[in-house]
């Protein structure tokens, strides 16, 4: 969503430096890289693994921060009207409750997606997506 979808569905905004850009992109696609081959090459899970409940309770966690992350990204990009500009806070959802609900959605996302795989990568990913979008999200509520 984050690297595909949301950067389509932006009408106006700053342009994005291509450096930066071929950067996110590196990042996406060694990060992707590594989750499966983590998943698919080392990761070992019993044959009830989708019943027991830290897979459950994971894939709760990531289906609820995505969600949360896509309906907070829809209210961002929804702030203002066609040819305004200045800031605006945004209201709804999880806005209600924290600044940076884009930021915890995500960051809920990758947590529960650790817990489902319960591997070291997976939670190394959660952990980079804590520091990284969590002093984002503070330079934002400030």
């Amino acid at each position: 969503n984050r690297a595909l979808i949301f950067p389509l569905l932006i009408r106006e905004g700053k342009p994005t430096p291509l450096f930066t850009f071929v950067l996110a992109l590196l990042f996406c696609v060694y990060n992707g890289y590594l989750q499966g081959r983590s998943l698919t090459n080392y990761a070992k899970y019993p044959s009830g693994w989708l019943k027991d409940p830290r897979f459950i309770t994971g894939f709760i966690g990531w289906l609820v921060g995505m969600a949360i992350n896509i309906h907070s990204d829809h209210i961002l990009r929804n702030l203002r009207k066609p040819g305004e500009t200045g800031y605006k806070i945004p209201r709804g959802g999880m806005f209600e409750y924290v600044s940076g609900a884009n930021f915890f959605g995500e960051i809920l996302e990758w947590f529960g997606f650790a817990l489902a795989c319960c591997t070291i990568e997976s939670l190394a990913f959660a952990l980079c997506t804590l520091f990284i979008l969590g002093s984002r999200a503070k330079q934002h509520h400030q």
